[in-house]
């Protein structure tokens, strides 16, 4: 049976982003919390629909923009003489990877020393 218009606002009222909860699904997405994660701490909680409709641009690009930043900071450390981060960035982006080599030529020598005492 459809419901009766009484003119009184039925639910709860319609959501609206503040910039402060912006910053914060930004800084949460960022950082890989869940996005049904994020939902529970805007406001009083939001739906995950409510989430994606009126964050999408947000949800889409804190990761890449906050990637970039940290990659940033480590490029210009290994470029300014940090081998710490040049190590990484080697190993992160060029490929490079530390090896333990042992060699084995097939011959197994042992040597035997024998004392005679008197």
């Amino acid at each position: 049976m459809p419901r009766k218009a009484t003119g009184k606002p039925n639910g709860r009222p319609r959501y609206k982003p503040t910039e402060d909860d912006r910053k914060t699904v930004r800084l949460m997405c960022a950082v890989g919390i869940p996005h049904e994660g994020i939902a529970l701490c805007i406001g009083t909680g939001i739906d995950d629909k409510t989430l994606r409709k009126h964050f999408a641009k947000e949800l889409k690009t804190a990761k890449i923009k906050a990637n970039t930043k940290v990659g940033g900071t480590i490029f210009n450390s290994a470029i300014g003489g940090n081998m710490t981060a040049a190590t990484l960035w080697a190993k992160t982006q060029m490929g490079w990877k530390e090896t333990n080599v042992q060699e084995h030529n097939g011959e197994i020598a042992h040597t035997i020393i024998r004392k005679i005492v008197d």
